[in-house]
């Protein structure tokens, strides 16, 4: 089995909270007291430093150092030195263009597929952790050279997702149509839409959900599936997933 370990988060702020307040206890428990410092990819947000500020504030609270990936000259060497790397949030487009720009993507999959280290991802940090980005809710400020991600796991998230509200007359296509858009292309893996305040736990080959609110799974040619958090999603770890036709 694999070693990877990843905590997947649908979103960095729940209403009501601060930074990483609705998940803190998760990623207290996911990374342990073996984890020291942890790495910080700020790449998805265009003012790197006061990310990284609001990053480490929120680490240190939790008995964490936090270095950013930004303020290192060499960004290969630091995921390879790396004892835990967390990716945020904010535009998925413009994230995974500078892990392209910095040949980031063969050295953070052998070290979270190979070496086992502790992955973290809210929003765009888990949208690049999946096959593709073609799920992300972004504009494309930007292109990266391919909407290829991590591939850490052999499906595709759509953070933040956003169930029909029936009380309002017009608000385009649903999220839920689009993820239906996706899955008339041929080939398309799984899409699991990840409410707010849910997140994914892997371990190895072991998918856990977890949070507060719940997931609605989409498989290609299938009605979409409602799950709550503790659902097993063990299944979608294999690429011969059997209920994706």
């Amino acid at each position: 089995g694999s070693p990877r370990r990843l905590l997947l988060i649908s979103n960095s702020t729940l209403h009501g909270g601060g930074y990483l307040g609705h998940c803190q206890q998760h990623i207290q428990s996911f990374l342990g007291q073996k984890v020291k410092r942890v790495l910080f990819i700020p790449y998805a947000l265009h003012d790197r430093d006061a990310y990284a500020r609001t990053a480490r504030e929120k680490f240190e609270s939790l008995g964490y150092g936090l270095d950013s990936i930004h303020e290192s000259h060499d960004p290969v060497e630091a995921v390879r030195k790396s004892e835990a790397i967390f990716i945020g949030g904010g535009n998925t487009f413009r994230l995974l263009k500078a892990l392209y720009d910095n040949s980031l993507i063969p050295e953070i999959r052998r070290r979270v597929l190979e070496d086992g280290i502790p992955y973290m991802g809210s929003s765009a940090g888990t949208n690049v952790a999946t096959i593709s980005i073609n799920t992300t809710n972004d504009m494309p400020i930007v292109y990266p050279p391919s909407l290829q991600a991590l591939g850490l796991v052999p499906f595709n998230i759509n953070p933040h997702y956003l169930d029909p509200d029936t009380k309002r007359t017009h608000m385009g296509e649903t999220r839920e149509e689009r993820i239906r858009q996706y899955h008339e292309e041929p080939n398309t893996p799984p899409v699991l839409g990840l409410r707010e305040g849910t997140m994914l736990l892997v371990e190895g080959d072991k998918a856990t959900l977890q949070g507060v609110t719940g997931a609605r799974l989409f498989l290609r040619g299938k009605k979409p599936t409602e799950h709550e958090p503790g659902t097993d999603f063990s299944f979608l770890l294999t690429d011969s997933n059997p209920l994706n036709p």
